[in-house]
């Protein structure tokens, strides 16, 4: 395993490397054009202690202000608009991006530190809260804020759309406090350390991580080495027995590894047999963990069934983010992968496909597993709508084009056809 805050070299190529355990890693910051300096280990664990500090120095906590009914995460500056959202957290209208805002960009912690606290998992489990907020701290350091799309307010919508899916009667009546607990881990963690490129430029790159995983759920692995290693570099889980972390662990890795969009097929295939042969035993902890998997599946993509204000930022930030993966693979002279080219992939394109081919499949399903509850009814009618929105901005794009190519404008087509013309 992976852990997190050990030494950082730089490598001969001048990309940042980084030793978790014995695995080198680069940092993908570089990617992204932010400038480094020689930044080791030691700093990190500073820089997280330092941060842990400054929440806590204001902290109604330290300042020995004990809250008589329930445990409030957040400073009383923040506790206005912000504990009003929260109160609301299972509303699938929650908008992620405004309790950013208001919790000034610590929207993982403060939501994990609430969620784990309604769920009685706190108290169940016997966590120290200074450790828990410690370690949630970690995680979100761990994501890149640089990424438009893969960051941890990425995560934080996830963990949300998760609480909720956790809340559905069909699934709820049957979880365990450590189903729960997983579930909630599982999404925080899910793409910590995203490089903000997939595994197909990983592997065309050589790099190391693509090797030591054998190209196959590359990111998918080490997000989940990584928040191993920040588990245990927490001692979060320390009081716990042996066989009891090295289970959570186990199962962690299990989730993380089920959002392998590679492995969409798989999970469908598996999910359909299920429910049409109505085999599925909640009692049993393996069927539950097979649903703990979609249940993870269905929170990372369920941008499309979110409201059009908030579905259309994530569509425009993914496709920001494979838009710069096309930047960097026609910089270094490597062929750009699908949906990267911004003069070819149009954002609506490209939401159209993705919701033809993977979200509707998934979602579909999960609404005959939930049944007609308010939220899939609620999902697939955002789904369908903001589809058609989709539709209707590409079909605006295309005649936006063919007006152009009357009026004599060359189309990107007639370009591409005369610079081939013009090449020797």
């Amino acid at each position: 395993l992976c852990f997190a805050g050990d030494a950082r070299v730089r490598g001969q190529t001048g990309v940042l490397s980084e030793r978790r355990g014995s695995y080198p890693f680069i940092d993908f910051r570089l990617l992204n054009n932010t400038t480094l300096s020689g930044e080791i280990g030691t700093k990190k664990k500073v820089k997280r202690l330092l941060s842990f500090q400054r929440y806590f120095h204001a902290s109604r906590l330290l300042r020995g202000i004990v809250p008589q009914a329930s445990l409030y995460l957040l400073d009383e500056d923040y506790l206005g608009q912000a504990r009003h959202m929260l109160s609301k957290v299972g509303m699938w209208d929650f908008d992620i991006f405004l309790f950013d805002r208001l919790t000034n960009g610590n929207s993982l912690v403060t939501l994990l530190c609430h969620l784990f606290n309604v769920h009685g998992l706190i108290h169940h489990f016997q966590l120290d809260m200074v450790t828990l907020h410690r370690f949630l701290v970690m995680v979100q350091e761990d994501y890149h804020s640089q990424n438009p799309y893969h960051n941890a307010v990425h995560a934080a919508d996830v963990t949300q759309a998760m609480h909720c899916y956790l809340r559905e009667p069909k699934l709820a009546n049957f979880l365990t406090p450590s189903d729960i607990m997983l579930g909630l881990l599982a999404a925080a963690a899910h793409d910590v350390d995203h490089p903000g490129v997939n595994q197909p430029f990983l592997i065309k790159t050589k790099h190391h991580l693509a090797s030591l995983y054998q190209n196959v759920s590359v990111l998918e692995n080490h997000h989940w080495r990584s928040t191993i290693g920040m588990l245990r570099e927490s001692r979060l889980l320390a009081h716990l027995p042996k066989e009891v972390t090295q289970d959570i662990e186990q199962q962690l890795g299990s989730l993380i590894l089920a959002t392998d969009i590679n492995r969409q097929n798989e999970f469908l295939i598996r999910l359909k047999s299920h429910l049409d042969n109505q085999d599925l035993r909640l009692e049993d902890a393996q069927d539950r963990h097979f649903m703990l998997q979609i249940a993870l599946k269905c929170a990372d993509i369920c941008n499309p069934c979110r409201l059009w204000d908030l579905s259309k930022q994530w569509s425009e930030r993914v496709c920001e983010e494979f838009y710069r993966q096309g930047d960097l693979e026609q910089k270094f002279e490597l062929e750009i992968s699908p949906l990267c080219n911004q003069q070819k992939d149009t954002i609506p394109s490209i939401q159209i496909g993705f919701m033809t081919y993977i979200v509707e499949p998934l979602f579909e399903r999960w609404a005959q597993f939930t049944g007609d509850t308010p939220l899939s009814e609620n999902m697939l009618n955002h789904l369908r709508r903001n589809k058609a929105k989709w539709k209707s901005l590409l079909h605006k794009q295309h005649s936006s084009s063919r007006s152009n190519d009357h009026s004599g404008q060359v189309t990107g087509s007639q370009e591409q056809t005369l610079n081939e013309e013009e090449t020797p």
